[in-house]
């Protein structure tokens, strides 16, 4: 994919994010790894998602640093540059204070695998991060340390809120939208009673059929 259509494809991507009610104001942001080269795209700060353009998409190495537009990047441009160096799978990343999400992170508790839906997707609990200022690289690395050893592609970091990764920024999006689906349904069903747990077994077996069989091969 070219940077131009990177770009656009991050405009496109954080349109989804307005849709899904995940963002609210200019808050959250979306990069992408650019394909063979140590560069990510990210949305600039403070700019509005109607006024967000692919023009307007900044360009950072891995250590953050502005390397092509006109405006400052996002202040959560140092955890992803972190993340990039640090998890060379991962090829997009998500920042969010989604409702529901980022309640669980303000308890500083881990969202429970009580749904298949959550199986499928996390592979378990949706875990929780240590508490980070923003600004420099703390968050990516309490990010980058709560995700090593588990499936989940989301993590919620204490009083913050929600990141996401994936192997594209579109797969990146998508954990973020199903973080709060979980997130907002795990929370209704709590307030009506005691949560059944699914076995770990069972976990496995679901986690594996959705990642490997589900969908179109």
């Amino acid at each position: 994919m070219s940077l131009t259509a990177l770009r656009q494809q991050l405009v496109a991507l954080h349109a989804e994010l307005v849709r899904y009610e995940l963002v609210a104001w200019t808050a959250g942001n979306v990069s992408a790894r650019v394909p063979g080269e140590d560069l990510f795209a990210i949305k600039p700060s403070g700019i509005s998602y109607d006024d967000l353009t692919a023009e307007a998409i900044v360009v950072c190495d891995l250590d953050g640093n502005l390397v092509e537009g006109d405006l400052s990047p996002s202040s959560d441009t140092a955890a992803h540059a972190y993340m990039y160096r640090a998890m060379p799978e991962v090829g997009g990343v998500v920042h969010t204070h989604s409702t529901y999400a980022t309640a669980w992170a303000a308890r500083g508790e881990p969202i429970p695998c009580v749904l298949t839906a959550m199986a499928d997707e996390f592979g378990g609990e949706v875990p929780i991060g240590p508490f980070a200022l923003i600004g420099n690289d703390d968050i990516g690395k309490g990010i980058v340390a709560t995700l090593s050893g588990h499936r989940s592609p989301a993590v919620l970091m204490q009083n913050h809120g929600v990141f996401t990764i994936g192997k594209d920024a579109r797969a990146a999006v998508k954990a973020a939208v199903m973080c709060e689906d979980v997130a907002r349904t795990v929370h209704i069903a709590r307030s009506g009673g005691p949560l059944l747990p699914i076995a770990a077994d069972d976990i496995d077996r679901l986690y594996d059929r959705y990642q490997n069989v589900y969908g179109q091969r």
